[in-house]
């Protein structure tokens, strides 16, 4: 691996579901000689892409898990993460960009810029990845980049060039226009593996020429070469506008815009030069890490091989023989039989193998370099843990992972079953951190949490098949909340004589609803009522009242608790005799303070044929939806709407039925709100049979 890193490019791919990123990368790796023969997402040869190694994955013709690869072109080394673009499985997106340099976004030229996409692109500008934009499907009809260009501009805002122009559209589509080179390029032989350039048809040259212009005028804006030679009227090269454009793309204030049909084998092969040509390489980003022992210090690391080594786990799968680690390394070199630390841990991990992936399948390297991404088998770690030289106390920021919005309790069929969960159950939270597993204290339930329906159906199925655990379900609960709506005072001595020492303590003071935090406390006692050393008992004690509303036993949220008086006894008061007076003045307060149960809110998106439109907004409707707008792309609608997230169980099937199959929806969590009153009385009459059934 001792290759020039200014030859290495690290992206991803990423997009909204069916935009066809799965078989873009099946293509990449065609033309880059990785594989030999291409195979569909839904595989009518049973065999399904190369990167949704997964069984499930094939079936449903989805991706699951990010997979990653690399493969060679023009003598540069691409390291590709094929992601997911359900946002039941955002977190494989959020790990992928993570680690990576820069990524291609791919939009459908029919839909254009969908919801999801607008999630991904919010991804890409958190971890300030470059990228470059892939209008994909352009052979299918209703397939329109120019609009596709302005939604980019418009809905992302992002600065779209178009870097080439179609040849006729829909079926017509038969290649693009360079605009750099101002030649044809057509796709022939079976599988578009040559690329034929030719002379622009007259028709199109006039467009060809004023696209080209504009190109030329934005690229000058990154560059004082190009400027010039626009200023002194002198030939503008193909090396100028390229330069200009990548400066701006480094800088994330230009977004190439490529053409083509993955499917149809047309465009890739230009958008493997743009990779090469227009994306950082591992230098041209800064990266940093953040040095505990100087208060969280930014440090920025280099990419060179004789620095002390920093890198980042982000990625674990249990395989067949054991714990695979995918890794970054930011800096220095990991070489098979090194010493290195977790930084989260303190351990030290001494390196076995060291292996470079390509989807499902592994080869066997010496070293991991500076710039690079390779896997580790057998360390023991989490998904987002540092590792570093010993010495070292450098730690990579870590990802943003989002909360879990759905839950389910599961229960395995037999004995057997019962062990075969927990070991599949360990190993998927320690895989996927926005999967959640814990057990409810009073039912004894095992609960899982997740990011959606398809997130839990996905993972309830390898269950099955790959630990052969039965297991059945019963519908999910909803994340209810409780808070209250007024201030309200409390003032409670609590005593208790029993022969020997006895218990006191007097707790005074006032409640109140705070916007966005969960829970404040604040001391507010003069004088010494309450002794320092019990006021952190009190703290504790109306902690422990959160965890379980006395309305109806949900969490609380939404409280500032403020004490201002209390008194204590010189014999009688402890740490114990202070928490119980502070659960029982909790009460107190919050009986007067008008307490009120929330619901989680989704921001949902339908994206549906225009023709199902009233029909779609009568299914949210129905549901308690409160529709924020909605708006036309071409044929397609895209509906907004806040809809709670109890009511949201089981819209998959309901919006299939109403639009034969051809709509489709996001959700992800938007806020809490009140819930109505009559929703209130129904969850008070079930608490009540549920207090019953277990009694």
């Amino acid at each position: 691996m001792s290759k020039d890193i200014r030859k290495v490019r690290n992206i991803g791919i990423s997009a909204h579901i069916d935009s066809g990123k799965t078989t873009l990368t099946e293509r990449i790796l065609y033309y880059t000689q990785r594989i030999h023969t291409m195979h569909d997402v839904k595989g009518k040869d049973g065999v399904g892409a190369t990167m949704d190694s997964m069984e499930l994955e094939k079936e449903r013709g989805i991706t699951i898990a990010s997979a990653a690869t690399y493969c060679e072109w023009q003598d540069h080394e691409i390291n590709i993460i094929d992601t997911p673009g359900h946002v039941d499985f955002t977190i494989e997106v959020e790990r992928s960009l993570r680690v990576l340099d820069g990524a291609i976004l791919v939009l459908c030229a029919v839909a254009g810029v969908q919801s999801q996409s607008i999630t991904v692109d919010q991804q890409m500008k958190r971890y300030k990845v470059p990228g470059i934009a892939f209008v994909n499907k352009c052979d299918r009809s209703g397939a329109n980049p120019d609009r596709v260009m302005g939604q980019l501009r418009e809905k992302l805002g992002h600065n779209a060039a178009a870097m080439q122009l179609p040849t006729g559209l829909e079926a017509d589509f038969e290649g693009v226009i360079d605009l750099v080179s101002m030649k044809a390029l057509y796709f022939d032989g079976d599988k578009g593996e040559t690329v034929r350039p030719a002379e622009i048809p007259e028709k199109l040259l006039p467009a060809a020429q004023t696209a080209r212009e504009l190109l030329i005028d934005q690229a000058s804006m990154f560059s004082d070469t190009l400027t010039e030679a626009i200023l002194e009227e002198k030939e503008v090269t193909a090396e100028m506008i390229i330069g200009g454009v990548r400066q701006g793309v480094i800088e994330r204030r230009l977004t190439p815009v490529y053409m083509g049909s993955a499917y149809k084998n047309k465009g890739i092969q230009p958008l493997l030069d743009a990779v090469t040509q227009l994306l950082p390489c591992p230098l041209d980003i800064e990266n940093e890490a953040l040095d505990m022992n100087k208060a969280e210090q930014p440090v920025v690391l280099r990419n060179e091989n004789d620095k002390p080594l920093v890198a980042l786990a982000f990625k674990l799968e249990d395989g067949p023989y054991g714990q695979l680690t995918y890794i970054r390394v930011y800096q220095g070199s990991l070489t098979k039989g090194d010493t290195i630390v977790n930084v989260r841990t303190g351990k030290k991990v001494k390196v076995g193998r060291v292996i470079r992936m390509h989807a499902d399948q592994m080869e066997d390297i010496d070293a991991i370099s500076a710039g690079y991404i390779g896997a580790l088998f057998g360390v023991d770690c989490a998904s987002g843990d540092s590792f570093v030289a010993p010495g070292l106390s450098l730690t990579m920021t870590s990802m943003y992972v989002p909360e879990p919005v759905i839950s389910l309790a599961i229960f395995p069929k037999d004995t057997k079953s019962e062990v075969n969960v927990s070991k599949a159950l360990g190993r998927f939270t320690k895989e996927d951190p926005t999967f959640k597993v814990f057990v409810n204290a009073e039912t004894g339930d095992t609960i899982i949490s997740g990011m959606g329906e398809l997130h839990l159906d996905v993972y309830i199925e390898r269950m099955r098949r790959e630990y052969q655990a039965e297991v059945t379900t019963s519908p999910p609960r909803v994340a209810y909340r409780e808070t209250i709506t007024q201030r309200a005072e409390f003032d409670y001595t609590h005593k208790k004589q029993t022969g020997g020492a006895g218990q006191f303590g007097r707790v005074a003071g006032y409640m109140e609803p705070v916007q966005n935090e969960d829970f404040v406390f604040e001391n507010k006692v003069v004088g010494g009522a309450i002794p320092t050393q019990y006021i952190s008992a009190c703290e504790k004690g109306f902690r422990k009242c959160m965890l379980k509303g006395p309305k109806m036993e949900y969490p609380v949220t939404g409280i500032r608790v403020v004490i201002n008086d209390g008194a204590s006894h010189s014999v009688d008061s402890s740490d114990m005799a202070f928490q119980a007076a502070a659960r029982h003045a909790f009460l107190q307060g919050y009986a007067k303070a008008k307490s009120v149960i929330q619901e989680p809110i989704m921001k949902v998106v339908v994206e549906t044929p225009t023709e199902f439109q009233g029909a779609v907004m009568s299914t949210l409707n129905q549901r308690r939806a409160m529709i924020v707008g909605s708006q036309d792309e071409g044929p397609f609608s895209e509906i907004e709407a806040q809809v709670p997230l109890s009511e949201m169980f089981g819209y998959s099937t309901d919006l299939r039925s109403v639009t034969k199959g051809q709509a489709q929806f996001t959700m992800e969590f938007l806020t809490y709100r009140q819930v109505p009153q009559t929703i209130t009385d129904e969850l008070a009459k079930k608490s009540a049979a549920d207090k019953k059934n277990v009694a």
